[in-house]
């Protein structure tokens, strides 16, 4: 093996997302900047992403959208790198894009694109980028600078950004090397869990579950976050699909960010709609129908057989209480439901948790006891929602470190 002692102000471990956008920006600020990764090819999650078409950012980026044990980190480098800088960079390049829903901003052709782009920021800045380099042991000497070792080599440098994600996706090589960074050196770290992912029930539950895979439904959950002072409530509206397993879709997703083991999982099945006033005015205008009828004209017609035989009895609408409607709309309203757990990390587009941004300065995502290693993207505890959140943290907690790569190697 080689050593490599000199030539480097920064060393970059991950060339995803967050890895790239702090390379490129330090060496178009002229740091000498190197950037390594175990995979094959750089961008990996990102060619996947959105489909494959990469759901790059989204316009409505605040610091509301993402999860943290310090939900105002995030608010320092989001405001200095915004969806309109990241969202220019896209039209320099002449990438194609659209918006899907609201303030989702996607590629037309395909996610390539965005890996091509970052590549090409990172030559245009002379940044050496060097796959298929295997880390092998990570430490710091006396002078403070920074030893990577890998199967490749040795390589020094004064500066360290460790963008290497979370636990999500393990099939792209994703591994808890951030994590065990921090621990060495000396970062607290907030415990991982899977987040955006499937939720799994117990065999009860999908007994029933199970003939209804497949079955799609609009719904609002509620999910509540912090306690005391910081505590907030946030409702996501949007689609659930039943699966084999459990729940899924993007209300689900959403929701399992949230969700903790032994939590109760509260379902709006009629979201926006008055339940109790919905089914009496059913019974009004169509007395002779079944609990089965009425319930079809709001649900699909497997999940109004299954709520029907659940809470409603048989006979006609017109010899049903209104007491009854009423609990049934109830149930409607707040279907309570007991997930079992997730569906792990091989289906969790993002990691929860990650290194406790108390350890960090906000500003440059500097380690505020380690003078020269920074931390940036999923291996952060800070976890936006579905929908091109976690891209624009990525590319904003990248570039806050590489600005301040480049000022150290200057």
């Amino acid at each position: 093996m080689t050593a490599h002692t000199t030539g480097f102000g920064a060393i970059v471990l991950g060339a995803g997302a967050a890895g790239l956008m702090a390379a490129a920006t330090a060496g178009q600020a002229g740091a000498r900047v190197l950037v390594l990764d175990h995979a094959p090819h750089a961008g990996r999650k990102i060619l996947i992403s959105g489909g494959g078409r990469c759901n790059f950012t989204n316009m409505d980026t605040g610091p509301g959208q993402f999860l943290s044990a310090n939900p105002h980190f995030a608010k320092s480098a989001l405001a200095r790198y915004t969806p309109a800088d990241f969202l220019a960079m896209v039209q320099r390049h002449r990438i194609p894009w659209h918006e899907k829903a609201a303030g989702q901003l996607f590629c037309d052709r395909s996610a390539r694109d965005i890996v091509d782009m970052l590549r090409r920021e990172c030559a245009a800045g002379q940044v050496d980028v060097r796959v298929s380099h295997r880390i092998i042991d990570v430490a710091r000497d006396g002078a403070g600078h920074f030893r990577v070792e890998t199967d490749h080599g040795i390589f020094h440098a004064p500066s360290l950004v460790v963008a290497t994600g979370g636990l999500s996706i393990p099939k792209l090589g994703a591994t808890g090397l951030a994590h065990d960074l921090a621990r060495r050196f000396g970062l607290r770290v907030v415990p991982p869990a899977p987040a955006l992912v499937p939720l799994t029930f117990g065999v009860q539950d999908r007994e029933w579950m199970e003939p209804l895979a497949g079955l799609s439904v609009t719904v609002g959950i509620t999910c509540h976050e912090g306690e005391g002072r910081q505590a907030r409530q946030v409702t996501f509206r949007d689609g659930m699909v039943f699966t084999h397993r459990g729940l899924s879709g993007p209300a689900i997703l959403q929701a399992s960010s949230y969700w903790r083991p032994g939590q109760v999982l509260d379902i709006d099945l009629l979201p926006g709609i008055d339940a109790v006033h919905r089914l009496l005015d059913i019974k009004r205008d169509r007395p002779r129908a079944g609990g089965v009828a009425m319930l079809s004209m709001l649900l699909p017609q497997r999940l109004a057989q299954l709520m029907a035989q659940a809470h409603l009895p048989d006979g006609q609408l017109a010899g049903m209480p209104d007491a009854v409607l009423a609990n049934a709309a109830s149930v409607l309203s707040h279907w309570r439901l007991n997930p079992h757990g997730t569906e792990g990390y091989v289906k969790a587009e993002v990691t929860r948790g990650g290194v406790d941004t108390d350890c960090l300065s906000s500003r440059d995502m500097q380690a505020r006891d380690v003078p020269g290693l920074f931390m940036v993207g999923e291996a952060v505890d800070v976890t936006g929602w579905l929908g091109g959140y976690n891209f624009q943290w990525a590319w904003a907690s990248g570039h806050a470190a590489g600005q301040a790569v480049a000022e150290r190697d200057g």
